[in-house]
């Protein structure tokens, strides 16, 4: 094993920054559902807004990155392995084995990261932002698609708001997990500094 860069530096801002642009869309989202009361609706919506067109122009940065770089490779599934890593994970770890992959520099990802990632790349994603354009401009469709249904798009946009949720909750356990232990902080700070164990 030897430690390299595994994260660079546009990696780990995009990461943060859009870590903290998700927590604020939570946080205001739920005040709009009227789940807690610290800003007043108005106020939230608002934020929830910037908060999220922020976030779609850091998507499209990251997209434009992810593609001219070629670190889009990074994502792509693989069913090589996925069985050890999903045995890791459901029985493994709780019984002290060692974690079955090892990052490589040309795959950052082991096969349930990557279909994670995917499958919140190209259905939870694109819902949130699809349900949230509707819902925001819904007036304004309304009277090209008399039909539209905002209680409907709402209920979408809060259910893939949920499943993000979710998303984010498994991302964060499986970020704490060790490679030989339960609990440790090891790829939280990889993503901190960049560097992490890879094979040779």
């Amino acid at each position: 094993m030897a430690q390299a860069l595994i994260f660079t530096r546009f990696e780990r801002t995009w990461h943060w920054a859009q870590a903290l642009l998700v927590t604020g869309l939570f946080g205001t989202g739920f005040e709009v559902h009227g789940s807690w009361h610290l800003l007043g609706f108005e106020q939230a919506a608002q934020l929830h807004r910037v908060l999220a067109w922020t976030l779609i122009g850091l998507w499209i940065l990251a997209i434009f990155w992810h593609f001219t770089t070629g670190a889009w490779r990074h994502y792509l599934p693989t069913r090589d392995g996925l069985g050890a890593v999903a045995r890791y994970y459901g029985y493994g770890i709780f019984r002290g084995e060692s974690h079955p992959y090892r990052a490589t520099r040309s795959a950052k990802h082991n096969p349930l990261q990557r279909l994670a990632y995917l499958f919140l790349k190209l259905a939870i994603s694109p819902v949130v932002w699809a349900s949230g354009l509707l819902y925001l401009f819904y007036h304004d469709l309304h009277a090209v698609a008399p039909g539209l249904d905002l209680g409907l798009v709402a209920w979408v946009h809060t259910a893939a708001a949920f499943a993000m949720v979710v998303f984010v909750c498994g991302h964060v356990y499986m970020t704490l997990l060790g490679h030989d232990k339960l609990f440790e902080l090891r790829h939280v700070r990889s993503m901190i500094h960049g560097y992490g164990e890879v094979e040779e």
